[in-house]
Parts: C-alpha cells; structure tokens; sequence
C-alpha cells in the first residue's frame, strides 16, 4: 500500500511530541538551582590559609573543590567567583598587615560620593633615593597584590601573589609600588523602569479573558525559561568608570604620572605579566623621554603586548629590545632564546609550560642596566619564591 506523501513525517513528528511529553524536566535537570547566596568570609565558608601558605578546608583539611554539587556548573562558578572575590580582600589586607603597605586612593583628588580605585605604596616608595620596584598584574579578576588567583586558590599565596616579591625587595631596599590596573569601574545596580499595566477600561476584553489568555499563552513559556534557562535572575548592574583610571591603560599612565615619575628613586624597575607588558609600552609610546630617563630594567612575563597594533616608535622598540625581557611558557630550559614574533624586547625560556610562569625572580647585573630574570617551573610553582639574587651594584 502506498505511503501518504508526509505521512511518515508526520508519523515522527506525532512520536517525538509523545515522547517528549513523557519527560520529567524535574528529572532531566536532576534539580532546581540552589540560591546564589554564598558566604560572604573564609570562615563562613569553612576555609582558611595553613601556615604553608595553602588555603585548606576547616574540617577536613582538603583543597578548595570546584564542583560542589554535580550537574549545577553555573551554580559552582558563582561559588567560586564569590570565594575569589573574598581572597582580593584577604591579599589587600596581607599587603597591608604583613608587608606593611599604605593604601592610596586614585584618582588622588577624588571625591567621596564618585568612584575611586587605589594602589599601595611602600613607606619610602617615593622617598627611596635609589631605587623603586613597580608591579602591574596582568588582566581579568586579578587585583592589586595577586598575579593569578588560581594559583593562590589552588596551590598557595606564594604563586599567586606578589608578596614574596614585595618582602624580598624591601628587604634588599627597594620602595615598591604595587598597581592595580584592573580596578577600573564601580559597580551598582541599575534603576530599572517600571512599565504601568494597561488600565482594564484600556479594552473591551473581559478580565477574566484576558487572565485565561495570559495563563494559557505565557505562564508555561515564562516558567519553564525561567526556572531551566535562567533559573536565578540576577539583578541589573551598571558600571560607572574611574575618572582618568577607567582602564589598564589609563591607570597605569595616571600612576607613572601622579606617583612614579614623582618619586625620588634614581632607578626604576618594572615586573609587568601578561596584559600588564602591554600596558607597559603603552606607557613607553606616550611616555618615552621619561621612562628612558628613569627606568633601569623591564621583566615580562608572558606579556601581551603587540608594537605593531600598538604603533610604537623605532626608537621605543630599540629600548624595549636593550632594557626588557619577556619570559614566556615555553618547554625549553629556562632562558633558552624563543622565535622573537616581532623585533622588539628578547623573548627566552620560562622553564615550562604552565601559563603562570611568575614564581621566581632573580636580578642580574648587565652593562649598565640590570636585567630581571624571572624563572617558572612547577616545582617552583609548588614551593613558591625561595631566593632572589639582586643586582650588587644597586643594593
């Protein structure tokens, strides 16, 4: 017998609507989501940093566990998104307690009610004579005081963070000043705008109509994308830049003019990572007569930076390629020479292939012009920074 032209289609289609009528959705998203409300401190969230650095579940001693409850990934990553933003707190009040850094606001004639930013100073980071030690992180959720949160959550504050850099070059006399070039904008809820229901005289439809129409139109669209597809919805946000910090760029620009190139520092050294080297030339390209005049030494790692993209000078690549390194992730043993992408600072061997590669830093006297070096290994990463060797001329 032949076969109705669309009939076996329609026969499918009949069988996948029966089909799907017999799914639990309940079942098929095993749950519905958890509130997105979390602890607001490491004690809360039974959390806290052994002696070793290392940040260790209260009770069982275990390391931080991402998946926290099976089949709920959205739910996990605002988990640890709140813990990260507990451990921003936590390292800003280590650069204060333990490195005993002083908090300065920028913009630095900024007012109480618009939004600031802020970096930390060294009690002699602009009165040290002779030398001074700039830290600019990379991009992302990192802060003032940490190269990669990651690290400090998943193996400790030394590979993280920049306070083994920091203790080591105040007690070799360097001032330090440790940017923040992240912090950019001030984050508030946004006022959203109320639309008034149409007055029921606004139509001829009766109201029980129009409720039974409502029911029977919306309800089980609006639930179902509701509860499966954005089972928790956040509020609005709105971001309100930094005056004159409202980027990388921008802050690190503000803080060489309002801070560093006021400092009483001679010599100038510079420890940028990833999106921080970009900054960094950035700085070298509207800036190049006074950083020439003031910094010594350039150490990148990983860094970003493109002198094409950004249009730098001749002149600006010939110091990048005479005063900076970048160490990048590499297989090679440790300052092994890496294919150069383009002609500018000498790229070489961070000893392995990890993304993180700040974890070492020793400096070295070349010519004139001391050179940072800066070593990554995964044992390295493990143990932290053990020993740094800094230029005998300077100390």
């Amino acid at each position: 017998m032949a076969q109705i032209p669309g009939q076996e289609d329609k026969e499918k289609t009949t069988a996948l609507k029966d089909l799907l009528s017999r799914i639990d959705l309940d079942e098929l998203m095993k749950k519905d989501e958890p509130p997105l409300n979390f602890p607001k401190t490491l004690e809360e969230f039974e959390y806290a940093f052994n002696e070793q650095g290392q940040l260790r579940h209260t009770k069982t001693g275990d390391r931080f566990v991402f998946n926290a409850r099976d089949d709920l990934h959205r739910w996990n990553q605002k988990r640890y998104e709140a813990l990260g933003e507990i451990i921003t707190q936590h390292v800003y009040q280590l650069l204060e307690t333990k490195c005993n850094l002083t908090k300065e606001i920028v913009p630095v004639d900024a007012i109480e009610e618009e939004p600031q930013s802020f970096i930390y100073l060294s009690a002699d980071a602009m009165s040290n004579p002779s030398k001074l030690l700039v830290l600019i992180h990379g991009d992302g959720v990192v802060r003032a005081g940490q190269w990669a949160r990651r690290l400090i959550i998943n193996q400790d504050l030394d590979s993280g963070s920049q306070i083994p850099f920091i203790n080591r070059a105040k007690e070799e006399g360097y001032g330090v000043m440790v940017l923040n070039p992240n912090l950019n904008h001030r984050e508030v809820e946004k006022q959203t705008k109320t639309t008034p229901l149409p007055s029921p005289e606004a139509t001829d439809e009766p109201a029980q109509k129009r409720e039974r129409k409502d029911d029977r139109e919306s309800r089980k669209k609006r639930d179902f994308y509701e509860k499966y597809r954005n089972p928790q919805k956040e509020g609005e946000t709105e971001l309100i830049p930094i005056r004159e910090n409202s980027s990388p760029e921008e802050h690190v620009l503000y803080v060489w003019d309002r801070f560093v190139s006021k400092a009483a520092a001679r010599n100038v050294f510079v420890i940028a990572h990833s999106y921080g080297g970009l900054s960094f030339v950035n700085l070298m390209k509207h800036r190049e007569a006074e950083v020439k005049s003031r910094a010594c030494a350039v150490a990148m790692t990983d860094s970003v930076h493109n002198i094409w993209h950004q249009e730098v000078s001749k002149s600006v690549q010939e110091w990048l390629h005479q005063h900076c390194r970048n160490w990048v992730s590499s297989p090679e043993p440790l300052d092994t020479p890496v294919e150069p992408m383009l002609t500018d600072c000498p790229r070489v061997s961070a000893d392995d292939i990890m993304t993180d590669v700040l974890v070492k830093m020793r400096a070295v006297p070349q010519s004139h012009a001391p050179k940072c070096y800066l070593q990554g290994s995964k044992q390295h990463a493990k143990h932290g920074i053990k020993a740094c060797g800094w230029p005998e001329t300077l100390l």
